[in-house]
């Protein structure tokens, strides 16, 4: 019998497979961490590899919670949630045993984790659409009544990861923080709630309403962030939503989705297809096409800023600014020099928690201070400057970036006849 591939791009898979092996990741090449233990040799081998050292992980640290030792216990914890969430995610295939067994003992592990966070951490359901998103929900010590984040992840995280449960950059920072997974993602999948080009927004507002209902929450001071993919759902949200009273986001991704599905490493489109159950590529290619935010990024009414590498594989900058320069002022666009899909513990921010500084900037937000005609264009350099507090350049491309005018083709590039086309 011939098994017709189910994406064109599926024939790439001993590409996949290589820079697996040699890299020690299946997205975002250009990064040098791996993330990947360098016992996988092949895309296949993730999730058992990687669930065995997340059984390890998690076997330290129920010896160390039996010992009495819950700092320890819950950093092991933490650390097994990772690995379990990335076992995870490298299957994409609905009522798959495996995958239902390493995204519970994500679901378990994080659980035992909040047992011992230093602020209260609760595990949510917040109904939707004749079913449930699960979210986990980060609240100040004690409870008090507090401006609240709304944070959506991208299309490879899940509620749990990214932003550190033991050290939360928004909670530090006196805020709370609600992290969902949104239709196509973690336990929306397991819940077959998939995506469509609409229901995201919808899931983020039906979390914006549990929020307003939740006694810990100032409804008045609600904020949203996106990292990756969530960039595009939390512009969607800020410009269906008055509700919401700032905007910031990472690895920014709002414009057109061709470069993540069809350049970037071939997972993307796999995960893609998975996630909204599309099966036929040519459908899904259909399905992709409305995946933009022109329509919404002019109705953005609250201040915004936007983050984004230089050379992002699956965010163009290009594409960044086509979408900047349709959202309102307050805006600031803040461009990473060499920078790449992912903004965390780069020297352009001194190696600082990234998310800490949205914070900070998302509080200035909240206090008045981004005036309404903020308009600020920011290159973030690799070392030598002040990060986001550095001054505002008036282009990120050359020659306006090495401090020129562009006055077009000089005498000598012209010639005497001129530019004649051949």
């Amino acid at each position: 019998m011939t098994m017709k591939l189910e994406r064109r791009r599926d024939n790439q898979q001993w590409i996949l497979d290589y820079l697996t092996k040699t890299t020690g990741r299946v997205v975002s090449f250009s990064q040098d961490a791996r993330t990947l233990p360098a016992e996988v040799k092949s895309y296949k081998m993730i999730p058992r590899v990687v669930e065995k050292h997340a059984r390890h992980t998690e076997t330290i640290a129920r010896a160390a919670e039996k010992a009495g030792h819950f700092q320890t216990a819950a950093e092991l914890y933490w650390n097994a949630c990772e690995y379990y969430r990335e076992a995870q995610h490298a299957i994409y295939e609905d009522d798959n045993p495996e995958k239902i067994y390493l995204h519970g003992k994500l679901l378990e592990c994080f659980e035992r984790m909040s047992n011992y966070a230093d602020h209260p951490i609760e595990r949510v359901e917040i109904p939707f659409e004749k079913n449930f998103i699960q979210g986990v929900f980060h609240m100040l010590p004690g409870r008090p009544k507090a401006a609240t984040v709304l944070h959506l992840p991208g299309m490879d995280q899940t509620k749990e990861s990214r932003l550190d449960p033991l050290h939360h950059p928004y909670v530090m920072r006196g805020l709370n923080c609600l992290q969902i997974d949104g239709p196509g993602q973690g336990t929306s999948n397991i819940r077959k709630i998939r995506l469509t080009a609409d229901n995201y927004r919808r899931a983020a507002k039906a979390s914006m309403d549990w929020l307003c209902a939740r006694g810990e929450v100032d409804a008045e001071r609600l904020v949203v962030t996106g990292y990756s993919f969530g960039s595009h759902w939390a512009m969607e949200l800020a410009a269906i939503d008055d509700r919401v009273k700032a905007i910031a986001t990472a690895a920014a991704t709002y414009g057109p989705k061709r470069a993540l599905f069809e350049q970037a490493s071939p997972r993307s489109k796999q995960v893609g297809m998975y996630m909204a159950d599309i099966h036929d590529e040519d459908e899904f290619d259909a399905f992709a096409d409305q995946l933009v935010i022109d329509e919404f990024a002019p109705n953005v009414a609250c201040p915004s800023l936007f983050c984004a590498g230089e050379y992002d594989d699956v965010g163009p900058i290009e594409e960044v600014l086509d979408v900047y320069r349709l959202v309102p002022p307050p805006k600031e666009l803040w461009v990473i020099e060499n920078g790449f899909h992912n903004p965390i513990g780069t020297s352009n921010f001194g190696g600082t928690g990234f998310f800490g500084v949205l914070a900070d900037w998302l509080n200035d937000a909240l206090a008045g201070k981004k005036p309404a005609d903020l308009d600020r264009l920011v290159l973030i350099p690799v070392r030598g400057g002040a990060g986001p507090y550095s001054e505002p350049v008036p282009g990120i491309f050359l020659p306006e970036r090495a401090g020129r005018t562009n006055t077009g083709l000089t005498q000598a590039q012209l010639g005497p006849a001129g530019v004649r086309r051949g």
